[in-house]
């Protein structure tokens, strides 16, 4: 069995009865469940439709997000996310950077490194390097005046928190800010890179080694083995090159708003909805959201 999951942007809740009804029609679905009036529903279907990606477009182009994934399992007990453009809707580095004057041209390297034409290390270092000599205090700054998280994550991590998942925050960002939205959010634990510091000054190098796209599935592996719970348990997001191995080896790889290279590897794409996304493929109704 399947489940075709059909949502729209919460904030314009433009999914319409005639375009669910049309769908489960055409491909001889159950009765249409619906989970938020206007913005989400899902149709049980008995087998994988061959022109699954044909109409995936074509809703595209309504604005609606077409997700159809095996029915088993699909309720997850752990998330495994990414921070920047993720869990929040900056890219921490390129604020930083916008701070130290050089904002237009490490927005540019972070650009290249998530789509994946650029190394993931060296493009880090090269960004870093950019920062050297900002006070230590500009960390706060940002936080306080630039951060703003993602619509529907403190739903997002309530809800599955409430239903017994563990949350993990993995980023190829800092721990000065991961820190800062864990906390806020909800996660049991955080992963990032160190900020170097010193005379309360940037020191324009990151700690090494750099987190990045192996230390994520690094990530996977050792927080499963610990809960011991299987990686098709695992419900994991992000939206850049560096989280592709995290992605493809979860259960279900969540594209969110991702790069283009990055959402071609991906069978769940979320394009127009935000991270309340992530309970309705699970199957969770609004009334439902903690």
């Amino acid at each position: 069995m399947y489940t075709a999951t059909l949502l729209t942007d919460p904030q314009k809740p433009t999914l319409s009865r005639d375009a669910v009804e049309a769908l489960r029609n055409a491909w001889g679905g159950g009765e249409a469940q619906w989970l938020a009036t206007g913005e989400a529903a899902e149709i049980a279907l008995q087998s994988l439709p061959d022109n699954h990606w044909d109409v995936w477009a074509a809703l595209q182009a309504q604005g609606i997000d077409l997700i159809v994934q095996k029915t088993e399992n699909r309720r997850k007990s752990m998330l495994l996310a990414d921070m920047d453009s993720t869990m929040i809707q900056q890219e921490c580095i390129d604020e930083l950077a916008d701070v130290a004057g050089v904002g237009d041209h490490v927005k540019e390297i972070t650009a290249k490194a998530m789509n994946g034409e650029l190394d993931f290390d060296g493009a880090l270092t090269e960004r870093v390097a950019l920062l050297k000599g900002l006070p230590q205090s500009v960390i706060q700054t940002v936080i306080d005046t630039r951060i703003t998280f993602m619509p529907g994550g403190r739903e997002l991590l309530a809800t599955m928190k409430k239903n017994g998942a563990y949350c993990a925050l993995v980023s190829g960002g800092f721990t000065a800010f991961t820190g800062y939205v864990a906390d806020a959010l909800g996660f049991d634990e955080n992963r990032a890179n160190i900020l170097m510091v010193e005379d309360g000054k940037l020191t324009g190098k990151p700690s090494l080694p750099i987190l990045g796209r192996a230390a994520k599935v690094e990530a996977l592996e050792q927080i499963t083995a610990r809960l011991g719970i299987s990686e098709t348990d695992v419900m994991a997001v992000g939206d850049g090159a560096n989280d592709l191995g995290m992605l493809t080896r979860a259960g279900a790889g969540v594209a969110l708003h991702a790069k283009p290279s990055v959402a071609a590897e991906c069978d769940i794409r979320i394009n127009h909805g935000d991270l309340t996304a992530l309970l309705y493929i699970q199957g969770y109704a609004k009334s439902e959201f903690a």
